[in-house]
């Protein structure tokens, strides 16, 4: 009997389109939370100095798993860590369609 598989359990496909809100970063004169997309998000963070990076707080609509370990809550680096796995621009703009190779 052979049993079914649904991708690599250990690190699953990154939805960056869920809801995500992100904490603990300067906006403006106050620290407002953020809710947006997860990529958008991420993508704030980057933009973000070394200081705020460290104390942001990034909090997505449902866990995250990146190999293998269940993220609810996600702080500081382990952000960066996830940043590494960002989606290029031209897919974000296009969705997830393959893209050509030089052979066409």
């Amino acid at each position: 009997m052979v049993e079914a598989s649904w991708g690599d359990a250990a690190s699953p496909d990154i939805n960056w389109r869920m809801s995500a809100a992100l904490e603990n970063v300067p906006r403006g004169l106050e620290e407002l939370v953020e809710v947006t997309s997860l990529e958008k998000a991420v993508r704030a963070w980057l933009a973000l100095d070394l200081t705020h990076q460290e104390d942001a707080i990034l909090i997505p609509q449902h866990a995250l798993i990146v190999e293998g370990v269940s993220m609810i809550e996600i702080r500081g680096d382990n952000i960066g860590s996830l940043a590494l796995k960002l989606p290029d621009a031209d897919e974000a703009e296009t969705g997830d369609s393959p893209h050509l190779d030089d052979a066409g």
